[in-house]
């Protein structure tokens, strides 16, 4: 009789990287032969169950929420493994006026001209309402700001029409359609994320959620990362 396969690796990550994830664990699954399944749902709900202690073996989120849950107990201490590098970048609607974004001053302007703003609940969109605070908009725009529900691409309300000037990391904007995407930010006010990984503390199999970690953060793993909008951490 043939040996029965073994269990899937349980993992769970924010929607950022759910298609770099869904590609790498079909990856191991073909090279090592060990089954993966990553959940993919907001960050901050992703954190809250792993703190909660459900049974995952991995977790994979912005670098600083990891180094949180591993100061709540939830990863493991040492376990962190940076991954990816993740860029900002902003879209129109598809055959919409694209505005400049070539300086800071210009994406400020842009963001003043538009009739509504889109950014996530993810780390990028953290950034970004500490950049509207630091040029001193805030005020001026919270109206106009639209924030996308844990789980829905901020490109998808640019394409529906609901957002006129969308942030969010290439990553998510991509795979959409219905959009034109303007660029990245510039150096200046770059929104640049490393998403991590780390074992989960209730995780029954450690060891080889490590030696899975160490396998997406390989140069195996570099091309499907450039796939899918990132590249390799540095």
């Amino acid at each position: 009789m043939p040996s029965p396969s073994p269990a899937p690796l349980r993992g769970i990550s924010s929607m950022a990287t759910r298609l770099l994830q869904a590609e790498l664990a079909s990856l191991y699954q073909e090279r090592r032969g060990t089954p993966v399944e990553t959940l993919a749902i907001g960050g901050v709900d992703a954190a809250k169950r792993v703190e909660a202690g459900e049974p995952f073996d991995f977790v994979v989120l912005g670098s600083d929420a990891i180094d949180k849950l591993i100061a709540a107990g939830a990863v493991v201490p040492g376990s962190r493994v940076d991954l990816v590098l993740s860029k900002t970048y902003v879209a129109v609607r598809q055959g919409a006026p694209k505005p400049d974004i070539s300086s800071e001053a210009a994406v400020r302007e842009a963001v003043l001209a538009a009739s509504t703003v889109g950014n996530s609940t993810g780390p990028s969109g953290v950034a970004l309402a500490r950049l509207f605070e630091r040029w001193g908009i805030s005020e001026q725009i919270k109206d106009r700001v639209v924030t996308a529900r844990p789980g829905v691409p901020v490109g998808s309300l640019v394409a529906q029409g609901e957002v006129e000037l969308g942030f969010q990391q290439l990553s998510e904007l991509i795979h959409v359609e219905g959009i034109d995407i303007l660029g990245e930010l510039p150096p200046q006010i770059a929104i640049d994320t490393i998403f991590s990984g780390g074992i989960c503390t209730a995780s029954t199999r450690p060891e080889e959620a490590r030696a899975l970690l160490a396998f997406m953060a390989s140069p195996e793993a570099a091309a499907a990362k450039k796939r899918q909008g990132m590249s390799p951490a540095p």
